[in-house]
């Protein structure tokens, strides 16, 4: 079962991304901050990561980087409400990073998934 790990200080936005993954079959762990975020993917494998862009503790785009810097090929779907995120090939960490703007549906987020772990080289394995 796929791995996503899900980091946005939303609470509802968390708990309708990890229904919808659930539901397709995906195993998820939430983290409501980047800081929680960075020490989750610290401590277990993901085969992939949801990030809002706007966290209460820190930027997203910084937490990207430093899951990248941990795992380069990491596929990664960013989400905003805010703005277009059109800056985030400011850096070699942001490569292939999917974006996706809130509010956004379901098909959107798989959607968005798969395009980022195509982006990465690869293919989630089989819940997508």
């Amino acid at each position: 079962m796929p791995r996503v790990l899900i980091i946005d200080d939303q609470k509802n936005v968390r708990a309708m991304v990890a229904i919808v993954l659930r539901v397709n079959r995906y195993e998820v762990v939430e983290a409501d901050c980047g800081a929680a975020g960075v020490k989750a993917f610290t401590e277990a494998s993901f085969d992939a990561a949801i990030v809002d862009i706007f966290l209460g503790d820190t930027s997203g785009v910084d937490v990207i980087a430093t899951l990248r810097e941990r795992a380069p090929g990491l596929p990664v779907v960013a989400v905003s409400g805010m703005t277009a995120l059109d800056f985030m090939d400011q850096s070699s960490h942001l490569a292939n990073v999917v974006c996706l703007q809130k509010p956004f549906r379901p098909n959107d987020l798989l959607q968005a998934l798969r395009k980022a772990q195509a982006a990465a080289g690869g293919e989630l394995p089989a819940a997508v």
